[in-house]
């Protein structure tokens, strides 16, 4: 499940102070059969580039052998920790050329969390636990959230301007082209966009290192 918030440059009530009215998009996703799509992350890429007010942080837990969220959407530029909440080790990875990393078998937190600094679809992997992947979605925008379980998300305090309109689940490969969306004063209307399903979580199954691992904690 994508947990990250909507991120935004201002306040609401510093654009209202600025004069500037946000705006916000409701939007629906569903599958080419036309089912509702939960866990998609639905974000809005200004044409003009913004800068960050500050660095954020995320965090992917390891939990029963899963990564927690094991869906993951943030800005480009946030660190994320990995602590290892097993009574076991693992190893994270990540051979994506977004970024590209290892952390070797470890128990507890890292000491350093990892800087994600590129957009693009980052896919992770413990080289212990066969069954353990997670995504991370890294964005050039402070604009996005997720649908819910009715694949219905909202997009809040858009200031005006013109943006692409994107959605993404862990089926794709790679990021759609999107959708132009110019902002200018509320109301907007819905917007719709189709995905793939959610992926399925791989089998909970452990290859002969796992078993191994397993024995000797």
């Amino acid at each position: 499940m994508i947990r990250a918030p909507i991120r935004m440059l201002a306040s609401a009530a510093g654009l209202m102070a600025q004069g500037v009215l946000a705006a916000t998009l409701h939007v629906q996703v569903h599958d080419p059969e036309g089912h509702p799509v939960a866990n998609a992350a639905v974000y809005a890429v200004p044409d003009r580039p913004v800068d960050r007010e500050a660095t954020p942080k995320a965090i992917i837990d390891q939990v029963n052998r899963r990564f927690v969220p094991r869906i993951l959407v943030i800005q480009a530029g946030t660190s994320v920790s990995f602590p290892n909440s097993d009574n076991i080790r693992h190893s994270v990875y990540s051979f994506s050329p977004p970024k590209i990393f290892t952390l070797k078998l470890y128990s507890g937190v890292p000491a350093s969390p990892v800087v994600f600094d590129k957009a693009g679809i980052v896919v992770l992997g413990c080289n212990i636990h066969d069954s353990m992947v997670a995504w991370v979605l890294v964005v050039d925008t402070p604009f996005f959230t997720h649908t819910d379980g009715s694949g219905a998300a909202a997009l809040a305090n858009l200031p005006p301007g013109r943006y692409t309109l994107r959605a993404w689940s862990n089926s794709m490969r790679q990021e759609a082209p999107g959708e132009p969306l110019d902002v200018s004063a509320e109301p907007l209307p819905v917007r719709t966009l189709e995905v793939p399903p959610e992926a399925p979580d791989p089998p909970d199954s452990m290859s002969m290192n796992a078993q191994m691992e397993g024995m000797v904690h």
